[in-house]
């Protein structure tokens, strides 16, 4: 019987749409902020998700949970994983460009990794996680660059924006672990989506006032494709993966994203990226080889045999 930690042909594949759909999120995310404010496009992400998770739960014959305080639960996840982490990347892009935050947001893992450690008695914190974390902090430090750190201009505070997403990511992954854990991935994921729309719309009718609708063609094309493609069929892809391949494969989607996001900024939206940039990118994939382990794992069988 095959591993559910081995990567193969398919679940390379279905990693790679994953990430080229978690990717265009940044440059679909460029497009709709030409006309709509962060927080709107948070809301309309997770909004539009909804029904499209809800057909899939329909032809699976899943069923809702009933539990209030399940629901509950879903509430602080859609605040964690989607409210929170989506609104501050957007704005975030306000003043930066996509591929400069895709790789930023490729922190996630580290640092989830180390928070899941400080926070979850069965993920103890290992030299591996405290390294990996640490370059990536330096991998950060590298992009922003230490004047960056010190004039804190709307530049370098999206960047910040941006980590604290990453955070709010890493705390999201402990609360599933230890508030949902039971439940079946989709039911979580259509929960935490609902969720997640309930703690926008008042938020976004306060700030934004309600969504006109009255967008161009470009801009509602983004918005479908950012709930339909890079929410509810992201998902989906993302626990068959989980399923297929193991949580410490899924993780190198995180490296994967960035490639993605780039090149589409650079090919569409005439974006570019400083040299230092690449250069941060890379000590950070470094720092994941390290909290993940497996290359260190290989040399070791290598010289073994």
């Amino acid at each position: 019987m095959r591993s559910a930690q081995t990567l193969d042909v398919t679940s390379v594949s279905l990693l790679l749409l994953l990430a080229a759909l978690w990717g265009g999120t940044f440059f679909f995310a460029e497009i709709a902020l030409t006309e709509l404010p962060p927080l709107t496009i948070t809301l309309l992400r997770v909004a539009l998700a909804v029904p499209v998770l809800w057909l899939v739960l329909r032809a699976k014959a899943l069923t809702l949970p009933t539990d209030p305080r399940l629901w509950g639960g879903y509430l602080v996840m859609g605040a964690l994983n989607n409210a929170i982490p989506f609104s501050l990347i957007f704005w975030g892009q306000t003043q930066i460009e996509g591929g400069l935050a895709s790789i930023l947001n490729g922190t996630t893992a580290m640092f989830g990794a180390v928070a899941a450690g400080l926070l979850l008695t069965d993920e103890p914190l290992t030299l591996n996680k405290v390294l990996g974390a640490l370059l990536g902090v330096l991998g950060v430090a590298i992009i922003m660059g230490p004047e960056a750190l010190l004039a804190l201009d709307p530049g370098s505070l999206a960047q910040l924006a941006i980590l604290l997403a990453t955070l709010s990511y890493a705390l999201a992954g402990v609360w599933g672990k230890t508030a949902l854990a039971g439940q079946p991935p989709l039911v979580n994921a259509f929960g935490m989506l609902l969720g997640s729309t309930a703690v926008m719309l008042p938020l976004v009718l306060w700030h934004d006032g309600w969504p006109e609708g009255r967008y161009s063609l470009p801009v509602w094309a983004s918005l479908v494709s950012m709930s339909v493609l890079s929410t509810a069929l992201a998902y989906i892809l993302y626990f068959a993966i989980l399923i297929r391949a193991g949580a410490a494969n899924l993780m190198l989607v995180t490296l994967l994203i960035p490639p993605f996001a780039i090149v589409l900024g650079v090919m569409f939206l005439g974006e570019s990226l400083a040299p230092q940039a690449w250069a941060g990118f890379a000590v950070i994939a470094f720092g994941f080889a390290v909290t993940d382990g497996r290359v260190f794992r290989m040399l070791k069988r290598k010289r073994a045999a």
